[in-house]
């Protein structure tokens, strides 16, 4: 079993807004960060935003954000969204008539269980626990605290002083 680049970067896109909280988080600042382009991630977070946990806000100075905390996003929840099957083997898709042995088979009870078990796992672990580290994951996904303050947001915060004298505010 292998998960797709769709679920990874969801799962990491939802740990940079948590990390992120309670600001926004730009689509172009997570791009950047993953190395992947915009288009991309606008595609993994439609489907996350449809299933009601990420949140967008547009405009200028919009983005993206949790929609619930992040202690009530199990990755159990984000792989169902985002995985499109979870047949261990040919003859655990649904529309598979193909095997005699259907119904009576050790073999596909065993992976059965194994994805059972392998989801169970998984869902013990939540966005909360994976963003826990919190400053480490802020240094490392460069995120600065000016980002996080909402009055941060451009003119009053990371420009400064200059912005504001272009702004003809004043700068004192």
């Amino acid at each position: 079993m292998r998960l797709s680049k769709q679920t990874n970067y969801a799962v990491r896109t939802l740990v940079y807004c948590a990390v992120n909280e309670p600001g926004l988080s730009r689509v172009s600042d997570i791009a950047r960060t993953y190395a992947i382009s915009e288009m991309f991630l606008f595609k993994i977070i439609l489907p996350v935003a449809k299933n009601g946990l990420i949140e967008t806000v547009r405009g200028r100075r919009g983005g993206v954000r949790l929609a619930r905390p992040a202690g009530q996003i199990n990755l159990a929840d984000v792989f169902r969204i985002t995985e499109e099957s979870f047949a261990l083997s040919e003859c655990m898709e649904h529309d598979s008539d193909s095997c005699p042995l259907r119904g009576h088979c050790l073999y596909t009870q065993a992976l059965d269980r194994a994805l059972a078990a392998f989801m169970a796992v998984i869902g013990e672990y939540t966005i909360a626990d994976l963003a826990q580290n919190a400053h480490t994951l802020e240094a490392v996904l460069g995120i600065s605290k000016l980002e996080k303050r909402p009055s941060a947001i451009r003119w009053g915060g990371r420009l400064g002083t200059a912005a504001l004298s272009l702004r003809g505010g004043s700068t004192e």
